[in-house]
């Protein structure tokens, strides 16, 4: 397969946006490189055909919340090991309201957590995020309805109008 130079210029224009979709679906900076990478393989494989038809960023976004939503299939939400490591690392959390915001967000289950981000960071409808994920709008309705109800419930009415916020934005793009 011959290195394509549009594709490099698409890496290197668009993976940073791309790394900062994996995190939000993702919760973590190590997952959302996984995402990014996995579907920029799958992107590369489809290159050729995905130029004269379809925007690939569009595309590779679509992978990335497929990829994130088949993972917890896959394998558990823990993984064991005996080693301990040598030295923690923790990364840096905004404070106050934010961080009570990114931590509900990161509490959800995955399929509602894609299912708000593609509908209120991608800007998607009932019906795209549908098609996104291959379930039927009532899903992505009810799922989107759980996932604002435990975000509400997990972020104190106080918290400076992000409470508010969440429950001014239910039911959101129908």
């Amino acid at each position: 397969m011959e290195a394509d130079p549009r594709f490099a210029e698409f890496v290197a224009e668009r993976g940073d946006a791309l790394l900062r979709y994996g995190y939000v679906l993702a919760g973590n900076p190590h997952d959302a490189a996984d995402l990014v990478q996995e579907a920029l393989l799958k992107l590369r494989a489809a290159w050729p055909r995905l130029l004269a038809k379809e925007n690939p960023e569009s595309y590779v976004r679509t992978i990335m919340a497929r990829l994130h939503t088949a993972t917890w299939r896959l394998r558990r939400r823990e993984l064991l090991s005996w080693e301990l490591p040598e030295h923690g690392h923790h990364d840096a959390l905004p404070s106050g309201d934010e961080q009570a915001m990114w931590e509900a967000l990161a509490g959800l289950p995955r399929k509602q957590r894609v299912v708000l981000v593609l509908r209120y960071y991608e800007g998607f409808s009932d019906a795209e995020i549908a098609a996104t994920l291959g379930i039927a709008r009532g899903t992505v309705r009810s799922q989107a309805s759980r996932a604002l109800d435990k975000l509400r419930s997990a972020v104190p009415a106080d918290s400076h109008g992000i409470s508010e916020g969440v429950r001014s934005e239910h039911g959101g793009r129908r």
